[in-house]
Parts: structure tokens; C-alpha cells; sequence
């Protein structure tokens, strides 16, 4: 009877609306009134337990939780926004934060320079760490996860926009959407680790930005650079970007690249590589990368120039090269590579073979030239008819690349 009358009551007052137990981020205790209480400069230690955001930080303290404080927004905002320079943030959980990709919903915005954001975790937030002109900054040792909601949806474990100069160290990124860096330089992206995500890493419009040393695996995408110039990419392990679109390290018009002791391994396309350089009399350099077990090692979407392989491995790939619109890659320079589908020999031991590694292209150009002849790719009927293509050619065979010193034998470390 008493749900009767409460429901008669809301119809008769044209109200619509639940009015349901509180939230629990309402029922804790909240955070903003200590950090309005926190001298300039000095350390606030929480008291172990669960605390109310959302809450801004605008002045430089030390704000610890020791891994014993949890911040919950409620679904509302952002968890923690820093708006100051000079503050150290540590050893929080955050979660719960809204739902706005318009706000840009997050675990921490960071708006100011000179700060440290580590050991934090950060979890159901649509957004993780977002830094917008925001420099000099450190982001070290954060666990970073999205909401669990459909992959495209989810905002960006760490977002950077218009921000130079900041180090995003030793992080570890599961189930997010990308960490992406925009309109940013000379930052510093290193041991960090990302995998069930989209793009790993996505740099857009970014200048002499360094990436080194992290480990990206099941993304769709490892690293993937768009007219973004000066990027060094070293000595990172990606792995299993898989699907169709799956790309290891991708590029797209963009110039005075260093891609060098990158191991890029169970990709659909190892490198891929679309109008780059883009810049006139530039070069894209391309040194003592492990290229293994992909689809496609290397991927031309067009017939480019200005791109230097030397000293890398290319094994195991089902298809070492490839070039999309009839064209090749000859216009690129190859040179000292190990191929490891190479025919000829060392006769006189000196570790490069006596002839040119030369690749060419059979009947293998009809699924790189005619798009939905790509859903056979590797199958039996396109393998039998490669095979008599090459066994006996009905028309001569283009040349895709010449290595005129393909090496023989690789490293240990390879």
C-alpha cells in the first residue's frame, strides 16, 4: 500500500524521478576539504580507507596514500584534478571517475608543470592520466585501467595534448584504448608496458618525441606515428597485433624517423609503411630490427622512396615485403639485411652471400593489387598458383627489392 501512495504522489506532482539509497562516494568521507586544509609545500599523509572525489589539487603538496587510500568519484568528473606545478602525487587508487569523452572524464588531469604522478592505480576511469599543456612533468609506475565497456569507447589510459617535455616511465596499461600523445615534443616514453588496447601508442602532429624500451603486446596496433617527424623508436618488443588491420609499427607521412633494435614479432604487417617520408630530401632510417613471424614483414601501401633497411632481420614472415598499387620498393635503399628465404651462398666465408637478395613478385601481386583477393591470402589455391608462376613465369616477374649484401648469418642476440 505505502508503494501505492508513493507512486500516486509522484503521478499527481508530474515528478519522475527514483530516489534510491545514496552513492557510496557520498557516504565517505570527502577529500577536498583536506587538501584545502594542506599547507603550500608540505606532505599530506591520508589515513588508510576510502575517500569521496572528485577533488582539485591546486597547490604544490605531496599527497600520499602509502597504497591504502582509495578515491572514488561517484561516476562524476574527473577523480583528481592537479591544477598546480610542484605537486607529488602517490600511492593512490582512483576510480570511478564520469563518462564525458567531452570532459575528458579521468582518473588524474594534470594542468601545470614540474609534477610527479607514480605508483598510482587507476581503475574503472574512462580516461587514466591526461596531461594538457602540461610540461616537464614525470608519470612513473602507474597501473592504469578504462571502464569495462566496448573497446573504441573507452577514453585513453594516458593522454598528452599540448605538452612538452614530460617522461611517462614504467607504467603498465591493460584494457585501455590507446596512450596517445597530440600536438606534443620531446617527451620520453620509456619502459612501459601495454597490451588489450587499440593503439598502443599513437603519436599525431608530434615532433622529436623518444620511445624506447617499453613492451606493447595484443593491441591492435604496437606504435603507429602520423605526420609526426623525428621520432626515435628503439629497442622495444611488440608482438600479436593481429586482426586485419594489425600493424607492429606503422607510419604515415612522416619524415626523419630512427627505427633501430626493435623486435617486432606475430604481427599481421610488421612494419607499415604509407607515403613516409613525407618531407622533401628526408630519410626514414630503418636499423637492426628483428622483423619475425608476420604476415607481412614489411608493408608499402604505395611505390615510395627515401627509406634505408640496413642490418635487419627478416625471418619467418609469410610474406618478407610487399607493395600495394602495382608499384615496388626499389626506390628504397636494402642493404645488409638477413633474409632468411635467401638462395645463394658464401663461398668465400665472409658472412654475405656471393649474389644480390632479390625479391620478386609472382602471383602473390594479385592479392596485393586487387583488394578482396586479400581474404585468400595463403591459402592453397593462391600458394599452387605461385608455385606455377615461378616455376614456369607467364610473364616476367617485377622486381620488388635488391639487397646487393644480404648477410648470411645473424647474431646471437637475434
Amino acid at each position: 500500500m505505502w508503494m501505492a501512495r508513493v507512486l500516486s504522489a509522484v503521478l499527481v506532482t508530474g515528478i519522475l524521478a527514483f530516489s534510491g539509497p545514496p552513492a557510496l562516494a557520498e557516504s565517505l568521507r570527502p577529500l577536498q576539504p583536506l587538501l584545502d586544509a594542506a599547507q603550500q609545500g608540505s606532505t599530506l599523509v591520508l589515513e588508510p580507507g576510502h575517500y569521496a572525489g572528485p577533488a582539485v589539487l591546486d597547490k604544490p603538496i605531496t599527497l600520499e596514500g602509502n597504497g591504502l587510500v582509495t578515491i572514488d568519484g561517484g561516476e562524476r568528473g574527473t577523480v583528481l584534478l592537479v591544477d598546480t606545478d610542484g605537486a607529488t602525487i602517490s600511492g593512490l587508487r582512483l576510480i570511478g571517475s564520469g563518462n564525458s569523452h567531452n570532459d575528458l572524464d579521468s582518473g588524474i588531469q594534470v594542468r601545470g608543470k614540474y609534477n610527479v604522478i607514480k605508483d598510482n592505480v587507476i581503475e574503472d576511469a574512462l580516461f587514466g592520466i591526461d596531461l594538457q599543456q602540461s610540461n616537464n612533468n614525470i608519470v612513473r609506475r602507474n597501473s592504469i585501467s578504462s571502464k569495462d565497456i566496448e573497446l573504441g569507447m573507452r577514453g585513453d589510459a594516458i593522454r598528452l595534448w599540448y605538452s612538452f617535455d614530460n617522461r611517462i616511465v614504467d607504467n603498465l596499461v591493460t584494457n585501455s584504448r590507446d596512450i596517445v600523445i597530440w600536438y606534443s615534443r620531446d617527451n620520453t616514453i620509456s619502459r612501459n608496458t601495454a597490451s588489450g588496447g587499440r593503439y598502443s601508442l599513437h603519436f599525431m602532429y608530434s615532433q622529436h618525441n623518444l620511445v624506447e624500451n617499453n613492451t606493447f603486446f595484443q593491441n591492435s596496433v604496437g606504435i603507429f606515428v602520423m605526420y609526426s617527424d623525428g621520432i626515435v623508436i628503439r629497442n622495444n618488443h611488440i608482438r600479436d597485433a593481429t586482426g586485419t588491420t594489425g600493424v607492429g609499427i606503422g607510419f604515415k607521412e612522416t619524415s626523419e624517423v630512427t627505427v633501430e633494435n626493435n623486435q617486432i614479432l606475430y604481427c599481421a604487417n610488421g612494419l607499415y609503411v604509407d607515403v613516409s617520408p613525407y618531407q622533401p630530401d628526408t630519410v626514414n632510417i630503418f636499423n637492426n630490427n628483428l622483423i619475425a613471424y608476420n604476415g607481412i614483414g614489411v608493408s608499402f601501401l604505395s611505390d615510395w622512396k627515401g627509406n634505408e633497411f640496413r642490418n635487419n632481420t627478416l625471418k619467418g614472415n609469410l610474406t618478407q615485403v610487399s607493395v600495394s598499387g602495382a608499384g615496388t620498393a626499389v626506390r628504397n635503399l636494402w642493404e645488409g639485411n638477413h633474409w632468411d628465404d635467401y638462395e645463394g651462398f658464401d663461398r668465400d666465408d665472409d658472412l654475405t652471400g656471393d649474389t644480390p637478395y632479390e625479391l620478386h613478385s609472382y602471383a602473390d601481386r594479385l592479392w596485393m593489387d586487387v583488394p578482396p583477393v586479400q581474404f585468400f591470402k595463403g591459402s592453397p589455391l593462391l600458394e599452387v598458383l605461385d608455385f606455377l608462376e615461378r616455376l614456369a613465369p607467364f610473364s616476367p616477374p617485377k622486381l620488388l627489392l635488391r639487397d646487393a649484401v644480404p648477410v648470411m648469418k645473424v647474431s646471437d642476440e637475434s
